[in-house]
């Protein structure tokens, strides 16, 4: 039997592999067939039947989302069975639907309002003769609304919820016209079981899954003359941020991003790249120091394998399904958190600002992050470190607020002291990039010379694989490290929450060892972020995964360790990596050095 099916499609002839299916078979040909509960990184559901079609010899509608390609086939995409077809399940859609489209945060980028406007849907369909439902709006999380008024039930959120996180908050209750997607108990998310990771919201084709937004709140700190507003960008919002001002996915746009950003008002632009060098420090110390006690101080009490903390969805995720490898976690904070806690304790004071009146902005691709900065031990600084987190969404929306005309800005620059940052920075942006970092600082700090790879690229980390794992050989140690002598440094990484239980569950059992893990909780990383423009894809965070190491190669710095302001911050304040000031400011827990 051939691999090959050959169909028509509107006349046209196409030949698909074998168990593609009609949908996809027509996109080869670049006809459109509409959808709402298909997405590219699910499986297949079949629950809107927007996307029916007409075959020929046969007298039912098939959705082409789930038919698969076979030969012979003659299909009609546009045939007027299929146009009215279409028309009236997007009339019911919508008869079901609290429309109120100037009010509604996702209006211009809702998936169910542009088929309305395709399909001409008025008051003469099923609008009006079908009494909306009353629900309760969650407004109670930090990170995400649920409007259930809103909700068409594709089921877009329960899959991914299900399939991409393993995490399962989502999920459908009751039957027939009472069917809703809800909660554990219908509770709300801060409630349940729920990593803030967004996923759902990138995915919910309507605006019933949205982040929480602060974009006002901003706005006001910006206008109060009171307050000194300092803001730092995340390492891949510079390659995202540009998707949702009309460009290509994949397109730098970092020194415009700061323009953007001075001409909003904001008092100081600093770069969250700068702590992602400053974590590699911290972190690859705090590695650094338990191979220690387990390979020659042959501790017992040491617990290997680390794991990175700069995902707060991972995090979020241990504590609730693997809360027995809480220990195995990294002390260190997150960039986000480490950049809050210094910007109002040494930024502060070389600046002569008081902290008091200082507001700390944070535009990240990531809901949970919002969540992450409402922690309780997030006030290391004396005050909330993070004020505010806007997602790259949010901030595109304020450059157009603005009026803003983003393509004509020139280029600018970060303000100095906790603005500049290496390759190695850059690449926490993308799956793989905190593990890459942190070899290229570890490496060297135990031999003296650069990891062992060509151009810095350490590539066997790098790729879309969910896990990949990779082994360095340890040798001609500095005296100080030749208890590494021969040691064959075991890795491990992981992106996606269903992935990162595989691998969890992998060390639980004994079925893999390892001396280090990076896991971060969206696909492909912080470039697949919860907060980043929609829609998403596979070949969308490619792309922009592309442009983060593009960014890396043309940086003149690309290890975390040679950026000038790392150096300069340990000389004058935090003195040395895991030392006293350090653990009060950049650590969850403010313990002894020897508890390393």
């Amino acid at each position: 039997m051939s691999d090959q099916v050959t169909l028509k499609i509107d006349g046209i002839s196409v030949s698909v592999k074998r168990g593609t299916t009609v949908l996809d078979a027509a996109k080869t040909i670049n006809i459109r067939i509409p959808t709402l509960c298909h997405h590219e990184d699910l499986c297949v559901a079949g629950n809107c039947r927007v996307c029916v079609v007409e075959q020929t010899g046969t007298d039912r509608l098939i959705p082409a989302c789930a038919m698969p390609a076979a030969d012979g086939m003659e299909i009609h995409s546009n045939s007027l069975k299929v146009r009215n077809a279409r028309k009236q399940i997007v009339e019911l859609l919508v008869s079901e639907h609290r429309a109120e489209c100037t009010t509604c945060y996702k209006n211009g980028n809702c998936e169910l309002q542009a088929l309305s406007h395709e399909y001409i849907i008025g008051e003469n369909g099923y609008i009006n003769l079908i009494p909306l439902k009353e629900y309760t709006i969650d407004y109670y999380s930090p990170s995400i609304i649920k409007d259930d008024s809103k909700c068409i039930r594709c089921q877009r959120c329960v899959r991914t919820c299900d399939e991409l996180q393993g995490v399962g908050a989502l999920t459908v209750s009751h039957k027939g016209s009472e069917m809703k997607i809800s909660t554990f108990m219908d509770k709300p998310i801060y409630q349940v079981v729920c990593t803030n990771c967004g996923q759902c919201v990138n995915r919910c084709p309507t605006g019933a899954l949205v982040e929480r937004h602060y974009i006002d709140e901003v706005w006001a700190a910006i206008y109060n003359e009171k307050k000194f507003v300092v803001v730092q960008t995340a390492p891949a919002v510079r390659v995202a941020l540009a998707e949702a001002l009309g460009h290509e996915p994949g397109e730098i746009v970092t020194g415009k991003m700061v323009a953007a950003l001075r001409r909003l008002g904001f008092d100081a632009v600093l770069d969250t790249d700068f702590t992602a060098d400053l974590t590699i420090i911290e972190e690859g110390h705090e590695l650094l120091q338990r191979l220690k006690r387990a390979l020659k101080d042959k501790d017992p009490d040491v617990k290997l394998p680390m794991t990175t903390s700069c995902s707060p969805g991972w995090v979020k995720f241990l504590e609730h399904i693997f809360p027995e490898f809480m220990e195995n976690l990294s002390t260190a904070k997150s960039p986000q958190q480490m950049f809050g806690a210094l910007a109002k304790t040494f930024y502060a004071s070389k600046i002569g600002v008081e902290p008091a009146s200082m507001v700390s902005v944070s535009i990240m691709p990531c809901t949970a992050k919002k969540y992450e900065a409402n922690r309780p031990e997030m006030y290391a600084s004396g005050y909330q470190d993070v004020d505010y987190v806007l997602t790259t969404r949010e901030l595109a929306l304020m450059i157009k607020q603005a009026g803003i005309d983003f393509n004509s800005l020139a280029d600018d620059d970060y303000d100095s002291i906790m603005g500049e940052s290496s390759g190695a920075g850059v690449i926490f942006g993308a799956t793989g990039g905190v593990m890459e970092a942190a070899l290229r600082t570890v490496y060297e700090v135990v031999t003296g010379r650069e990891v062992p790879f060509d151009g810095l690229n350490i590539t066997p980390v790098r790729g879309v694989e969910g896990v990949r794992e990779a082994s360095i050989l340890i040798n001609k140690t500095l005296p100080e490290w030749s208890f590494l002598e021969g040691v064959e440094l075991k890795t491990c990484v992981a992106h996606g929450l269903n992935n990162a239980r595989n691998v969890m569950k992998a060390v639980r059992d004994g079925s893999a060892s390892y001396h280090f893990i990076e896991i971060m909780a969206c696909p492909g990383g912080c470039l697949g972020g919860g907060g980043q423009p929609i829609p998403t894809s596979s070949d969308i965070r490619k792309r922009r995964s592309s442009a983060i190491y593009q960014e890396d190669s043309q940086k003149v710095i690309r290890k975390s360790h040679e950026n000038p302001e790392i150096v300069q911050i340990y000389k004058e304040f935090l003195i040395e990596p895991l030392g006293h000031t350090s653990h009060k400011l950049l650590h969850t827990k403010y313990t002894a050095r020897e508890r390393y």
